[in-house]
């Protein structure tokens, strides 16, 4: 903990200094271009990852990147995602996963969660990235981590879409839901690419959804 304090002081020391005018502009208000959904996990900085400054990412973080489908039962995520998109105006959302995910690990062995009970009702909202990967493969092993950890994306984006603000903004073309996953590792992002299907390089990705656009 004390590297904690002392590093607090190092940022008012050193770090606030030099950014002083950004955060006199951020004092009164807000305006995030990302809504930025990720892990908790302590290995995943998405600043440092996307190298965004204060202000720029609306972020919400839990164990898995999950996004419960939207509910009359009032939720965290629910209530974030709802100010991002219907108040803050965010025109971008990602849902990053990352590898060796240890809530992804729970959700491909969730009989091992028996003493976490919460946190195995919370992996619930993974089942149907499981099932998928499930019948695909016949069973689900320690081999298909990646493999669910990508599906388990794509599916807390569908379940973006059942929120009333995000599918109000995709029906008039005001948001885009981007799908990632961040190998700590070897620090590269892959992204999903609609038009293939596929997770691919980011470059690769993103001039692919650009060439696609100007047609």
């Amino acid at each position: 903990m004390d590297h904690v304090i002392s590093g607090v002081a190092k940022f008012q020391k050193d770090v606030y200094p030099t950014k002083k005018e950004t955060f006199q502009k951020l004092a009164n208000g807000q305006n995030p271009e990302v809504l930025f959904i990720t892990c908790a996990d302590s290995r995943i900085d998405p600043n440092l990852v996307t190298q965004t400054d204060p202000g720029e990412l609306f972020i919400c973080r839990n164990a898995g990147n999950i996004v419960p489908p939207h509910s009359n039962q009032t939720g965290g995520m629910t209530a974030s995602i709802e100010f991002a998109v219907a108040a803050l105006g965010v025109t971008h959302i990602v849902v990053c996963g990352h590898t060796d995910c240890g809530a992804m690990k729970g959700a491909l062995n969730p009989e091992k969660l028996d003493s976490l009970p919460h946190v195995k009702e919370w992996l619930g909202h993974c089942r149907c990235a499981s099932e998928v990967v499930k019948e695909k493969h016949g069973e689900l092993t320690a081999d298909q981590l990646d493999e669910l950890t990508k599906e388990n994306v794509l599916q807390q984006m569908q379940h973006l879409r059942t929120h009333p603000a995000v599918a109000a903004k995709l029906a008039t073309d005001q948001v885009q839901l981007h799908g990632w996953v961040y190998n700590i590792e070897s620090g590269t992002v892959l992204c999903h690419n609609p038009e293939t299907g596929v997770f691919e390089e980011m470059e690769q990705a993103y001039a692919e959804r650009k060439l696609v656009a100007a047609k």
